[in-house]
């Protein structure tokens, strides 16, 4: 990525020294997380860093003091609907304490240059695209009346992986996107910045597991629970609340099917995968057969970081 001209999101100071020992120069670095220690802005700025984000009056002057001069943009809250993996109220702050921690940052001397959002992670409806953008070009707009050079929008990302479900192409989210920025800033077209790494590196990553026991809960009971030797802990969090569907393969595709309860092999209750989205498996399946999930390649090695009961983190192999 780094030699294709990519630019890079980081989310602490750790992924911001990973990239700089890529080679790729700070200028193409954007410390985009809004919760973040004085300490580690005031490094981020000593290696070059010069774009920030926030959604709090406390960052920004933590950033005027720490980074003095440099570009921030504010994280505005908007709706997650139609997202697979919301990430909402965690992040970001209303349209109008947006323009007033905007003014803030300007009155201490930061280039408050731009307004930032996120549509939710594995967004699957391209028309809430136009419908979010409408807001935003509308803040941007109050905003320089107010004074504000906005120039720089951060669209987030939101771009999908195929899981459970078919999802648009990439290509037709690019065409969403641009013409709703199009019909709603007009020319010319701000600065745009959008982090696609779902969307890039969701379909490289394919998990091999074991099953580990098949069992029912009571006698004559249809649907069976299949305990895979992978679960919450180990590189599957976002199957909480059955959000992320992956798709499955067995050695017995194509035979006859029954219902089934998804879990993982920790002692922990919580490590159920999937109890309420319907899935199928072969009858035929038993122990010891290996079951894949496809679409592993977002989110799942770096969740998988501590041995949680003893078991072991994810291994890696590169292909």
């Amino acid at each position: 990525m780094a030699r294709l001209g990519s630019a890079f999101d980081a989310a602490s100071s750790e992924e911001i020294e990973l990239c700089l020992a890529q080679g790729i120069e700070p200028s193409r670095l954007s410390y985009g997380n809004t919760i973040k220690k004085q300490a580690d802005i005031a490094a981020a700025y000593e290696k070059g860093v010069r774009l920030f984000a926030f959604d709090a009056e406390s960052d920004v002057r933590k950033l005027a003091a720490a980074a003095p001069a440099s570009r921030v943009i504010c994280r505005v809250l908007v709706d997650n609907e139609g997202a697979e993996w919301p990430l909402s109220r965690k992040f970001g702050c209303s349209p109008r304490m947006a323009i007033e921690l905007m003014l803030v940052a300007k009155e201490l001397g930061l280039d408050a240059c731009g307004f930032s959002f996120h549509i939710g992670s594995q967004q699957t409806d391209l028309s809430q695209w136009d419908k979010v953008i409408e807001q935003i070009a509308r803040l941007t707009h109050e905003a320089r009346a107010r004074g504000i050079d906005l120039r720089l929008i951060n669209l987030g990302g939101g771009f999908p992986s195929r899981y459970h479900q078919e999802v648009p192409s990439i290509e037709a989210y690019g065409a969403a996107v641009i013409a709703a920025v199009r019909k709603h800033f007009g020319e010319p077209l701000p600065e745009l910045i959008v982090e696609p790494g779902r969307g890039v590196v969701g379909d490289a990553g394919v998990i091999e597991s074991e099953v580990v026991l098949i069992s029912t809960k009571d006698l004559g009971e249809q649907i069976r629970w299949v305990y895979l030797d992978v679960g919450k802990f180990s590189g599957l969090a976002e199957t909480m609340d059955e959000a992320i569907k992956y798709r499955l393969t067995t050695p017995h595709d194509g035979g006859p099917a029954g219902p089934v309860v998804l879990a993982g092999p920790t002692c922990d209750s919580v490590d159920i995968l999937y109890e309420k989205a319907g899935y199928r498996l072969p009858l035929a399946l038993k122990e010891g057969d290996k079951v894949r999930l496809l679409s592993c390649g977002a989110y799942t090695t770096t969740y998988s970081s501590i041995g949680f009961n003893g078991f072991a983190p994810l291994k890696a192999y590169y292909l």
